[in-house]
């Protein structure tokens, strides 16, 4: 994180050739327009120090400077000289009050490319590959997830934003609290997947596919492709196939498993704050 202005500049020249999914996607001219994407984003980077800007980050559509005491004109300028250089379209997405860049899960002393979260000086919060942009993840880590955003939101520089961190976990923990003492909503606890393909060729009993086998069994029908919903369920909800009960299943004898929910909060909060140090084992001596 760095409390400098910073801007991300996007360019609109790169599609998704490469992405399974892409109509006419072919990985020869994927790989071509990454390397088009590499020799236009190193020429940029030139132009931009040259200018007296430093880099910070940057991916295939977008990169982040800084340079101490800029105006907002200045990364106007320098956006305008890359537009003119490279003839490439480039809009000023605007300045950061802040912006935290993420470990990889993996490999928590390393980046990655396109996961973060920070604050325009208008306010308004950017998101990337946080749980909250995720379409599985249940209302409860959502809500959690947000709240503490909320919180770090008040920051104005990486300062007061590491101050905000106790006040942060405090929330995580109340929701943690709401599990444990049986006060969440079961609405809240829902999780939808996409089933990859069909029942029958799912070989790992992933909670979608035992949701769906369930749904089956009560003579519902599921195909692949296709989303499924429904509660981890704990193993004392002897019902069904315990793990996952689909929600067409849901009555008053399902029990969430409340573990598996606490570890989705945890973890949502650990996505946020790995790189200041808080990971899963320390989250969960902080709800012990």
């Amino acid at each position: 994180m760095d409390p400098s202005l910073l801007i991300a500049v996007k360019r609109r020249a790169i599609g998704y050739l490469g992405f399974k999914n892409a109509r006419f996607g072919k990985i020869d001219a994927h790989i071509a327009t990454c390397a088009f994407s590499r020799e236009a984003l190193k020429k940029a980077v030139t132009i931009a120090e040259s200018r007296g800007f430093k880099l910070v980050h940057g991916i295939v559509d977008s990169m982040w400077l800084k340079k101490k005491d800029a105006t907002i004109n200045e990364y106007k300028l320098v956006c305008d000289e890359i537009e003119k250089n490279l003839d490439l379209p480039i809009s000023f997405e605007g300045s950061y009050k802040w912006i935290v860049f993420l470990n990889s899960r993996i490999n928590p002393t390393l980046p990655v490319l396109n996961r973060y979260y920070g604050i325009f000086e208008d306010g308004s919060l950017k998101v990337r590959g946080i749980d909250l942009r995720r379409h599985d993840t249940p209302n409860i880590v959502r809500k959690c997830q947000n709240d503490m955003l909320s919180i770090f939101s008040e920051a104005s520089n990486s300062s007061e934003f590491m101050s905000l961190i106790p006040k942060a976990l405090k929330v995580m923990q109340s929701y943690v609290l709401m599990l444990r003492t049986g006060r969440a909503q079961i609405d809240d606890l829902i999780v939808e997947k996409r089933l990859s393909k069909n029942l029958e060729g799912h070989t790992h009993h992933v909670e979608q596919a035992i949701a769906a086998d369930n749904l089956v069994k009560q003579g519902g029908s599921v195909h692949g492709g296709q989303s499924v919903s429904y509660v981890i369920a704990s193993s004392s909800s002897k019902v069904y196939n315990n793990r996952a009960i689909p929600v067409e299943l849901l009555d008053g004898r399902v029990q969430y498993d409340l573990e598996k929910y606490v570890t989705l909060l945890l973890s949502s909060a650990m996505n946020l704050l790995l790189p200041f140090g808080y990971d899963l084992d320390l989250l969960r001596k902080y709800v012990a």
